[in-house]
């Protein structure tokens, strides 16, 4: 969120200051209410964007806040200012963090709707981050069933805004892993129906970013950089038949928790899917 402020100064005139003043359409002059004559315009002297912390009241509800994607979307809400809360399977986030103990955890299963709707309770907005391999049939079940369920929970608490990190299409990928991606499309098939106008969907490709595995740290970043660079120059052979979306560049982590933020609490920010591109350029924006 933001505010501008404005230092305005008038110019020095001999008409008396004592009138009401209103402004008029044309040219930006302002005309005196008690006399038909003319004073000078306002300069804008500086103009100043201030970041203000979003109001109290904005609750954020991420799901899955204590992976990859997720804890970096906690940090990014908690630096934003916003109250925050999440729910994933087991509950508080084994990283040993400060911002950690700053976030309401709840431990619980997308695909028991009960504990959802607790954790739900004065949410304004939610980002899920739920997503996993496996076999086809569990793929399905956690990508696209425990998604649905959370949007249908989230709709009918009357959430203004939710935003789903989805996965980008690679091509010939999407029928080894059938099930992964069959989930994803019915999870946003059911977001953009149950939220026409406050449903957001990111396709990033591979993020990279440091992983904390136990006590191991995994910098991804050394590889998924230069990929992203490179990547970016091609984007026309995004474009090719079969192959094309296997040029999709990497995004990292960071990008991606920028984004899906500002997606949640900004009400100007469009509706609908945002692929890896989009991400790359909103990430690059001052956030609001």
């Amino acid at each position: 969120m933001r505010t501008i402020v404005l230092r305005l100064i008038r110019h020095k005139s001999s008409i008396p200051q004592t009138r009401f003043v209103s402004a008029s359409s044309s040219g930006g002059r302002y005309l005196s209410t008690d006399s038909n004559k003319i004073d000078e315009p306002f300069n804008v002297e500086e103009a100043e964007t201030v970041h203000v912390p979003p109001p109290p009241t904005e609750k954020l509800l991420v799901l899955g806040g204590n992976g990859f994607v997720g804890s970096h979307v906690c940090k990014e809400a908690l630096n934003r200012g916003l109250s925050v809360s999440s729910l994933s399977r087991s509950g508080r986030s084994s990283l040993q963090e400060s911002w950690a103990t700053r976030v309401t955890w709840h431990q619980g299963n997308l695909l028991s709707s009960d504990l959802l709707k607790d954790a739900l309770d004065g949410v304004t907005s939610v980002i899920s981050c739920v997503g996993g391999f496996g076999s086809n049939s569990y793929m399905y079940k956690i990508n696209g069933t425990a998604n649905i369920n959370a949007i249908r929970a989230a709709s009918e608490k009357g959430v203004k805004r939710f935003v789903y990190i989805s996965a980008a299409d690679f091509g010939p990928a999407k029928y080894l892993l059938s099930g992964y991606y069959e989930g994803k499309r019915a999870a946003e098939t059911e977001l953009l129906t149950r939220f026409a106008y406050g449903g957001i969907i990111l396709r990033p490709g591979f993020i990279y970013g440091t992983r904390s595995v136990g006590n191991m740290k995994i910098p991804l970043g050394v590889f998924g950089s230069p990929m992203e660079m490179v990547l970016q120059q091609a984007k026309p052979l995004n474009q090719l038949p079969l192959v094309g979306p296997l040029f999709t560049p990497p995004v990292n982590v960071e990008s991606v928790a920028k984004v899906a933020v500002r997606a949640a609490t900004d009400p100007v920010f469009p509706p609908g899917i945002v692929d890896v591109h989009g991400i790359q350029r909103y990430s690059q924006q001052k956030s609001r």
